[in-house]
């Protein structure tokens, strides 16, 4: 791979670290901390945050009707995202340990932690735990795939992709047949970086 591409992606790793650290550094701003996968807020902060939550009947009046009329329309969704939730869970536990794939950890991308919000209502804390779910199993399926893709088929594509995955920056270039056959094996088995 080229210095620069490799630059690149030392840049955007950095970027990365730093936006994560920013986000930690909103707890002191919105006074709560993590202890032991537990939200702490600070008493005088629950009190607020409970005077602004609405009552459920003023939440239904306030929603325009076509969100409610299409809220179904979403939760149907549901079903098959458990179902994929499963098979893609089943499918790394039996895979993943035969070609010696480290395994995704689940909680690291379907987070639940909303609930301890006390300015949501009961219908919106069941709301954010349904998108947190879907959008956290989306990129846990994802990141299954992207580790996949690195066992099986570990190739750049020649258009431009609108995402990039996280294992993608150890592809090979598109075209590059004599890279391929050198080195699939050594890019099929190298996870070093997620240990």
């Amino acid at each position: 791979m080229g210095n620069n591409i490799q630059s690149i992606i030392a840049k955007i790793t950095k970027l990365e670290n730093e936006l994560a650290e920013e986000i930690q550094q909103k707890e002191a701003e919105f006074f709560y901390k993590i202890q032991e996968e537990k939200i702490l807020f600070q008493e005088e902060i629950k009190k607020k945050h409970k005077l602004l939550a609405k009552t459920v009947f003023r939440y239904f009046s306030d929603a325009a009707l076509l969100n409610i009329l299409t809220a179904p329309f979403i939760w149907v969704c549901i079903i098959p995202a458990l179902f994929l939730d499963a098979v893609v869970t089943l499918y790394q536990l039996i895979c993943f340990r035969i070609y010696n794939i480290p395994k995704v950890k689940r909680g690291q991308y379907i987070v639940f932690d909303r609930q301890s919000l006390r300015y949501l209502n009961v219908i919106e804390k069941i709301n954010c735990t349904y998108c947190g779910y879907f959008n956290g199993l989306i990129a846990y399926v994802q990141e299954i795939a992207a580790r996949t893709e690195q066992y099986w088929c570990p190739i750049k594509h020649a258009a431009k992709v609108a995402a990039i995955h996280s294992r993608y920056k150890n592809f090979m270039e598109f075209g590059d047949g004599d890279g391929y056959r050198h080195n699939i094996e050594e890019i099929r088995r190298n996870f070093d970086d997620l240990k």
